[in-house]
């Protein structure tokens, strides 16, 4: 067979090897022995709005895999820069290639990338392959968050490549097909601030403008508008992943995506009791990305796009500074709006009334103290029902529940209405990291792929309170106390 294969089916475009070559290196994914695809996410290939099924097939296959390249595009790696827990590195796409961009008929454009496909110029040493598992929880994880309508990359395909990797022991090779609105990182403007001059800071800067944020027209500030763009993108962002528990990580400058998707599900997990200091990461040994601290890291990271853009902000260094300053310092209160406004509609609260925020509070307070679980004391608010954990039979909360039943009465809105608006924001299902565990266990260990499907299919239907039997409880035997996320390079 040829290397590249003129299919009529896809098209790739790739435009962002229109900026300076600096930004990229032209780079064919490492072949593989014995490409398999072991996932195909049939609802998301649907939503791309054409007919994709040609890639479950043998050429299609190659292609996923990186054997086969699809003629008219070039695939590359992208150069970036990033803080990893505070320091500064040069990085960039160590393990992935990007294929191309595919423009779906209603005109979306979604870059496709492969992670796990072999070593770049960036990898720093690394072998640039991904393990089974790491690939299969990304999938799960991106799929779970997509169906609870947070802003998310997610996964068309996982592939077994036939090699084994080296970690802590020789695991099954994979490669994930992950699809994005981009992957431009806060870590690409630090690239570009650090190491590139002002015209090809510009030129990123004026191409994601073009790509993310044209729908707002000229402005007269192009680039304080991108900067205020993303940060209000960021404080939404965050704030859905406090609503639902999530915690990511892993929050570096690289791991910080321009178009406000989660990126980069490694060593990630949701939350089961609450506890503001959770943090599962292996590599986080000092907790500074905890559930608590997400915001004030979004915050942080963005201060590191902001002081990126500098250059380009202002004519005098000093206006620059002060334009960063006031922007960056909206974002508490940016992200605040969005958390408080979700927390109301997960109580099931139309409008803010003075109150609401001590009233949230309490709540979670309460549940700390009681070691509540987080989901389903939302589920059971919703419900109307009372669970038997120490949390509902306390004082404390059933001072705070009469309260919250007077605020639901005293709004214009029927109880019923309280309910549906509850039942549209506190979901029913988390990936819960035992089910998650033992799906990836089954699939890694046994090549049975059943499990993690079923999670999958269940965790698609998040708001379903039509059905009973998809409720689950967190087993008795299974706790968050030393449980460990791991990267997976």
């Amino acid at each position: 067979m040829e290397q590249y294969l003129n299919l009529s089916a896809i098209k790739l475009e790739n435009t962002y090897a229109t900026l300076p070559e600096a930004f990229y290196t032209k780079q064919y994914p490492s072949k593989v022995p014995s490409p398999k695809l072991v996932i195909w996410n049939n609802l998301l290939g649907e939503e791309l709005g054409e007919n994709l099924d040609f890639l479950k097939q043998k050429q299609g296959i190659e292609i996923l895999a990186g054997n086969r390249i699809v003629e008219g595009t070039t695939p590359i790696a992208q150069a970036y820069a990033g803080h990893q827990f505070g320091h500064f590195t040069m990085l960039g796409d160590g393990r992935a290639v990007l294929l191309g961009e595919y423009v779906t008929g209603k005109g979306e454009r979604f870059d496709i990338q492969l992670k796990g496909s072999g070593r770049t110029p960036y990898s720093r040493g690394g072998d640039g392959k991904a393990a089974l598992g790491p690939m299969l929880r990304e999938y799960i994880i991106s799929e779970a968050m997509n169906a609870l309508g947070i802003p998310t990359t997610r996964s068309l395909a996982v592939l077994m490549t036939g090699e084994g990797v080296v970690r802590e022991a020789v695991l099954p090779g994979a490669i994930l097909v992950r699809i994005a609105k981009s992957h431009i990182r806060v870590g690409t403007f630090e690239y570009a601030n650090q190491f590139r001059n002002k015209e090809e800071l510009k030129a990123l800067a004026d191409y994601t403008w073009n790509r993310h944020f044209k729908e707002n027209q000229e402005q007269e500030q192009p680039y304080v508008s991108l900067l205020q763009e993303v940060v209000k993108r960021q404080a939404k962002l965050i704030a859905q992943w406090q609503l639902v528990g999530f915690i990511h990580g892993v929050m570096n400058t690289d791991n910080m995506a321009i178009s406000g998707e989660t990126i980069d599900y490694g060593p990630c997990a949701f939350m089961n009791r609450y506890d503001p200091d959770t943090v599962f990461s292996s590599i986080d040994m000092s907790g500074r990305y905890s559930y608590q601290n997400q915001p004030k890291m979004a915050s942080w990271d963005l201060a590191r796009f902001a002081e990126s853009l500098l250059p380009l902000l202002a004519d005098t260094g000093e206006e620059a500074i002060k334009i960063v300053q006031e922007e960056i310092d909206k974002f508490p209160e940016i992200y605040h709006a969005f958390w408080l406004e979700g927390m109301r509609e997960k109580l099931g609260l139309f409008h803010l009334v003075d109150g609401d925020n001590a009233l949230i509070e309490e709540l979670l307070r309460i549940m700390f103290e009681c070691h509540a679980d987080y989901t389903n004391t939302f589920r059971d608010l919703t419900l109307g029902v009372k669970s038997s954990s120490q949390f509902a039979d306390s004082e404390a909360f059933e001072q705070w529940y009469q309260l919250w039943q007077k605020r639901r009465e005293n709004q214009q809105e029927s109880l019923e209405e309280s309910k549906a608006l509850m039942e549209s924001k506190n979901p029913t299902v988390i990936p819960r990291n035992e089910s998650v565990e033992d799906a990836l266990k089954q699939a890694v260990e046994n090549q049975d792929y059943s499990a993690v499907e079923s999670l999958v299919s269940l965790l698609r239907n998040p708001f379903d309170y039509s059905n009973r039997e998809v409720f689950y409880e967190m087993p008795s035997d299974f706790s968050d106390c030393g449980y460990k996320t791991y990267c997976g390079t």
